[in-house]
Parts: C-alpha cells; structure tokens; sequence
C-alpha cells in the first residue's frame, strides 16, 4: 500500500500547504484589519471548497465504476492527462508567485471588506477551490494508476495533515520555512511523477484503442523482473513505470520530462532573489510615508520618473497635512486616501525606473498606512518581531523564508462617522434566515449536484435486466430464477468493502461468471449464460470471509451450461511441488554442462566449445517456467543487450550470449573463459538460491502459455541469436518445457474442460515436427533467417494457433476465492 503513497503524499502536502497558506494569509489580513467578524465569511468559503472537492472526487469514481471497460480506460486516459496539465501549470505558477502571493491575496480581500460578506466568501472559496479540485482530480489519477485507493488516500492524509501542521507553525511565527526552495524541489519531484502519470494516461487510451501502437513494445522485462518484487512495485508505484511500456509510453514519458524540466530548471535559476524593503521605525516618518503614496500612485499613473524637486514639492502638503493637530482624525484619513491611490493605480511599466521606483515607495507606503490605520497596537506588533527575511511582522501573519513580507496590503474600510446629533436612527432589517443557512447551503449544494450527476450518469438497467444487490450480510439479494441464455445481472454493492462477487453453482462450486474488485456503492455488469441447473451468489469482500446465498433453479427450457470449477492454492501445491523438483534437477544437470563449457575455454578448445555450448543454452531453456523465479539471476545467465547503453562490449552483458557472440565472432578462448568461469559461478548460486526462492503458484498456469509467447517473440523472431544460428534449437527446448508444465498441470485441466489438452496435444505435434524438421543428421541446426518463406509462415503459423489452444489454460486454473 506505501508504496503507492508517495506521490498522493507529496501533492497533499503540496497543495494543502498552498491552500493553508492562502487561508492563512486571509485570517491574518482580516485580524489585523480588525475585521474578526468577518472570519466566518471566510470559513464558509473553505468549506464549501473542500466540499465541492470531495464531491468532485465522487462523481470521477462512481462515474467511472459505471463505465464499460473500453471506456473506462479511454476515461481514465483523458482524465490522466487533464491531470498532467494542472499539475503542471500549477508547478509552474507556483514557482512564479511564491514570492507575491500573500501580497495579491491582501489585495483581494482588501477590495472583498468593501463589497461586501458574498465577495469575501467567493475569494476563500475560490482560491481553496481551486487547490482542491487540482487534489481531487490527481488523488483519483493515481488511484486508478495503483489499482487501489488505500495507498494514494493515506498517504494524500498524511501529506495533508502534515501541510496543516505547516501552516499552523506559520502562522504562529513557530516556524520558517523558505518556500521558494520548498516549491522548487516539490516541484521538479511532481514533473518527474507526472511524466509517469502521463505514460499511464497514454497507456489506458491504447487499451481503449482510442490510440494504435498498444502491442509496440519499447521493451518488454517482465521475463526478467518480478513483478512482486519489492523493488518493481516500488518504482512503479511512486513514478509508474512498468516492465513493459509501449514505444508511445516511452516516447511521451521522455519528451515531457525533458522539456518541461528543462524549462523549470532554467526559471529556477533565473529567478532573482527578493530583497527586503525595510519598514520605517520611526513615529514621524510615517507622515513622509503616507505622503510619498500619492508619490507613487502619480509615479504609476503618469509612467515617468519624477524630479526629486516635484517629488518633495507633492509630498509637502500631504505630510503637513498629516502632522495638522487641529484634525485628528487626518492620519486615518491619509492612510484610506493611500491605499484608494494605490489602489486605483495603472501599474508601471515592466523594467522601467519609474516603475522600480514607485513600486518600492509604494510597498514602504502601503505598510505604513496599515500601520496608521491599526492604531498603536498594530504598530507595535509590527515592530516587535522580524521574520526570517530580517522583515517586520504584523502579529498573526504567516511568514516564511523567500517571500515579500512587504507586499502591498490593505486597511479595513473606513469607519462609518457617527451619527449627527437630533438625526433619527435608521431601524435595522430583520434577518429573513438565521446566519447558518448560507454557510450550509454553500457546503450541501455541491454534494448534493455531485448525488445528481452520480444518479444520472449511473443510468437505470435497461428494461428486464436483473438488478443484484450484494454486500456481506446479505448477498445475492433480489436474485430469483433468472431465465435461461445469455443475461446480463447488474451487480451493485451495497456494503462498505470492496468484494468479488461470483455466481456458482452451489453444488460443485463452478463458476458461471465473476466480478473482481466492486467498490462499495458501485455497479457493475456480469454476463453470464444460463442453462439447467443451479444457481446461486457467492461474496468475498476483503478481509472478510465469503457469503452464499441461497440456490434457485432453472429448468424449463435451457440446457447444459459449461462453468468453470474454480482453483484453490491447494489445488495446485502438488504440481508445484513436482515443478520445483522437476526443476532443480535441472540445474543440477545445468551445472555439469556450464562446468564442462568452462573446460573447453580454460583448455583453448573453441570447437569444443561451440558443440558444449548448445546443450548447455537448451538445458537452461527448458527450465523456462521457472524464469519468474530466477529473479536477477536471469539477466546473468541468459540477459541479452536490450537496454545496454554499450551493446555487446557492455560490462552487463555476461552468461550464455556473452559467450555465443564471442564464439562466433572470433574471439580467443583467454577472452571468452573469465565469462565462462562467471556463468558457472552465477549457476552454482543459482542452483543453491533456488529452495529459498518464492514460487508463485499461480505462476504455473500463466507459464504454459508465456513460454511459448516468449518464443514467438524472441526466438522465432531473430532477436535472440548472437551469431549461433540456434534459435530453432532453443525453441525445441522450449516446447519441451511447456510439455512438462503441461503433464503436471493436466489432471486439472481435464477436470474443467476435457476437450483443451487434445486440442494442444495435436497443435504441439504439428508444431514440433515442424521445428524438428529443420535439424540436421549431425545435430546441427538451420539458421532461422535461412528458413524458405513457406517454412517461415507454417512455423509461425502452427506457433500461433498452439498458443491459441493454450490461452483457455490460465483462466481455467486460475486462483478464484470462489473455491
């Protein structure tokens, strides 16, 4: 489950830090403004963000769950992109804004305090909303990308919890953080994710066939790695590649990363640092302050510089004006009178020395107009504690390393005057509903349009289609006699774990159809066909332990119907166990013939050598089931130069076709015996690792059909010769192998379908003559590029329709809980 945490982890804390600062930023503006009562305001809007968020997240889930397959896929692709793009963009503006933002969220709640309470709601709701759709939207991304929502929410709960922490220390001036360099690294780490995130996208819309190239493999290791391992599901789960990934994955995957790394690394480092502007201290220059903001609104809207002598002669009047004794109430004048101005101000041209003049006088400006304005309390608070930047800090405001502290920012609106003496007072309107109904139906409205939308876009069965309801206390509920041929069972859970849902014949426990993986709330589609016999649900939900309902029977017009009996880990302890010894008898066989191989090099015998190579090479071969549990031993014996930078002189290219290249092209026997002497090593470990190593049982079934895949894949297409000309060899040793899974697999397979192992028995014959065909009296073997077109497409042909007989087999025995 961790492993698919990380990524969910790093986009909570990410976006919930950005979010909490926003909200910080807006609870210390209206604290210091002396606008406590307008907190709720804000609170509302949060709220409702966070619901519309989550109810966005309900609507992709349910609205996906109900999809066929093809769409779903072509759902989640477009979704996968969508999410890219946002992750995206806000990386981007993140770096760009990390400095300014608490400065351009002052001034939106400074103009909101003057429009009125819905203004205010609106600027929290929309600037947290925005953080939680971007959330949402890449939570359920990587939900669908680990197959399991487990991961991706605890670690999206971690990072969120985390990010409030964060910004609670901020905004008690606890901690200080440079978020500059915090953005920076998260975000170089998110470009990496969502390059992944973009291949997974690119991956599902080939599976929907809304793209081609879904079977153009770029490179194709799920031979060599396991992909249980620990290491695998690692990497797959924090960055999403996979073993196996299409040229368009790869192609996607690498452009995006480089180009938009680039462009990242390069605005990170041309990034100029922020410098502070140092707030004035002293009670008299606060008038010369306030006077220079009608210097810099001039400033901003003519576009020029000004003349110090004109910027002294405008400045005068207004700093006399602010000392004047006989009106007290001048400096709270000044300070609403600079703010309007800058407030009003066009802003200066970019680069322009006007502009870095006005703009710096009117930050200086702006903060000393608070100050006024906050009264001596406020002053004093500013003046009190400095940040990390060396800045003042108003008290309550969240600061951090690598952000303008002097960002412009706003008083509250101006205090109404009191009333004239006589006049009558304006009696004040009753309110028509209670101050908690537009906080509740700001949070209700939108989980409320998300239960519409789920209700409509899950559609009613169609009419005389069989609704099923399962859960598990009561599963198969509303199931009756349903009627016999091909009908399609709507499947709804209705209990809180997400469940396999079968329906069996209660008797023998065979499968008639089955639904892996419902969710809780969720509807999905069984098609299964009846005929006579009996019928009946079975549920296993996880962690929990299966429930059956109870049978009913169809007999009146339908005949026999072939179900398939399903496979328990007991039912296929005795092949394994006869596998395994099957196959370290083998090895034991591999070791003789590796040493023997290693003689003839040590004793300068190349043509020793090149006749012991082959039986060794089809020895190994013939273990090929085995090959998912050979883990890194594989590469070292039998890797070939897929994905070696240096090819055949690659130091990671050693075993069997390390040596063959060398054999046939001329290399000394002094050259080839050090590899000759690794194989054997890497054998003799392999032969003594092997009781030790985990076989999966359901590895037995899948590997009747993979080795021969394999074959077709490599071997038959030329990708496996080194020089030997033997791929017609190996491809005997193979069949030879899948011969031997099949006789040990063959008693249950015969007990659930009867007809497939004649069928394969005679396609193998074809097949094996064919092959054998091509070998000469003397052992010796035609070279695959040397076959006659004719004999080419037989083989290819026999090959193919071999592994068609074979494709029922692993589903046959496949692990069902249903058993």
């Amino acid at each position: 489950m961790w492993d698919d945490a990380f990524p969910s982890f790093l986009i909570g804390l990410r976006e919930g830090l950005e979010a909490g600062l926003i909200v910080s930023v807006l609870v210390a503006t209206l604290v210091r403004s002396d606008q406590r009562a307008r907190l709720p305001h804000v609170w509302t809007g949060v709220a409702a963000a966070i619901g519309l968020s989550m109810s966005f997240g309900a609507v992709l889930t349910f609205t996906a769950a109900n999809l066929p397959g093809k769409s779903q896929e072509a759902f989640g692709g477009t979704l996968s992109l969508v999410a890219v793009v946002f992750v995206t963009a806000m990386v981007f503006w993140m770096r760009r804004s990390a400095r300014t933002f608490s400065g351009e969220i002052k001034q939106k709640v400074t103009a909101a305090l003057g429009m009125g309470a819905g203004v205010l709601i609106a600027t929290s709701f929309l600037a947290v909303g925005r953080e939680g759709l971007e959330t949402a939207l890449f939570l359920w991304t990587t939900a669908q990308a680990a197959g399991s929502s487990s991961g991706p929410l605890a670690g999206a709960a971690v990072g969120l919890l985390m990010a409030a922490a964060l910004c609670w220390g901020l905004y008690r001036r606890v901690l200080h953080i440079n978020l500059t360099r915090f953005f920076s690294i998260t975000g170089a780490v998110l470009i990496v994710i969502a390059a992944g995130v973009l291949g997974y996208g690119m991956r599902d819309l080939q599976e929907a066939t809304v793209i081609p190239g879904g079977t153009s493999y770029a490179f194709d290791l799920s031979a060599h790695l396991d992909p249980a391992s620990w290491y695998v599901t690692v990497v797959q789960g924090t960055l999403n590649l996979t073993p196996q990934m299409t040229w368009l994955q790869v192609g996607v995957y690498g452009a995006y990363l480089a180009i938009v790394m680039t462009l990242f690394v390069r605005g990170v480092r041309g990034a100029a640092p922020a410098k502070p502007v140092p707030v004035v201290p002293a009670e008299g220059a606060k008038s010369v302050v306030l006077a220079a903001t009608d210097v810099a609104g001039a400033a901003k809207r003519v576009s020029v510089p000004l003349d110090p002598a004109e910027a002294e002669q405008t400045a005068t009047p207004a700093a006399m004006r602010a000392k004047s004794p006989a009106d007290p109430d001048a400096g709270s004048a000044a300070a609403s009178t600079a703010v309007e101005a800058q407030r009003s101000a066009a802003p200066a041209p970019a680069g322009g020395e006007a502009g870095s003049v006005s703009a710096d006088a009117d930050k200086a400006a702006t903060c000393a107009a608070i100050e006024a304005e906050a009264g001596p309390s406020a002053t004093s608070a500013a003046e009190g504690d400095p940040t990390a930047d060396g800045e003042h800090a108003s008290e309550g405001e969240p600061t951090a390393e690598g952000e303008k502290s002097a960002e412009p920012a706003a008083s509250g609106p101006e205090k109404p005057s009191a009333p004239a003496e006589g006049a009558v007072p304006t009696p004040s309107t009753p309110r028509r509903f209670p101050r908690w109904t537009v906080p509740a139906a700001l949070v209700a409205v939108p989980a409320l349009i998300a239960g519409i939308t789920i209700a409509a876009g899950g559609g009613k069965p169609a009419s005389g289609t069989p609704v099923v309801e399962v859960s598990a206390a009561d599963c198969g509920k509303g199931f009756t006699a349903p009627k016999p041929g091909r009908q399609t069972f709507q499947v709804r859970n209705t209990g809180s774990r997400t469940s396999e849902v079968y329906l069996i014949d209660p008797v023998s426990n065979a499968v008639y159809g089955e639904v892996e993986g419902i969710a809780p709330g969720t509807t999905r589609a069984l098609i299964a066909t009846v005929g006579t016999g009996s019928y009946a649900w079975r549920c296993v939900p996880n962690g929990g332990k299966a429930v059956t309902s109870a049978a009913v029977r169809v007999s009146a017009g339908g005949g026999s119907v072939q179900a398939v009996l399903p496979v328990s880990e007991k039912d296929l302890a005795a092949p394994l166990a006869a596998y395994r010894t099957y196959v370290d008898q083998g090895l034991a066989d591999l070791q003789t013939k590796t040493r023997t191989l290693q003689s003839d090099l040590d004793a300068d015998k190349l043509d020793q050598a090149r006749k012991d190579w082959l039986p060794a090479h089809t020895q190994y071969a013939s273990l090929g089931a085995a090959y998912g549990t050979f883990a890194d031993f594989d590469a070292k014996i039998n890797g070939r130069t897929a994905g070696l930078a240096g090819g055949v002189d690659d130091p990671a290219f050693t075993g069997f076709h390390r040596i063959e290249y060398g054999l046939w092209h001329g290399r000394s026997a002094a050259t080839l015996a050090p590899y000759a002497k690794q194989l054997a090593a890497d054998v003799d470990a392999l032969r003594k690792d092997f009781p030790k190593q985990d076989f999966d049982p359901a590895d037995l079934p899948l590997r009747s059909h993979e080795i021969l895949e394999n074959t077709l894949h490599r071997e038959l297409s030329g990708n496996a010769d080194y020089g030997s000309g033997t791929e017609l060899a190996t491809t005997e040793a193979n069949l030879d192998g899948t011969r031997e899974l099949l006789t040990l697999l063959r008693p249950l397979i015969d007990k659930r379908n009867a007809k497939v192992i004649p069928a394969v028995d005679t396609w193998m014959r074809r097949t094996e003559q064919l092959v054998l065909d091509q070998r000469a009296e003397d052992g010796t073997w035609t070279p695959l590029d040397k076959l006659s077109d004719t004999d080419r497409q037989r083989l290819d042909g026999s090959v193919g329709q071999l592994l068609e007989e074979l494709a029922p087999i692993p589903d046959l025995l496949e692990i069902r809980k249903a058993a």
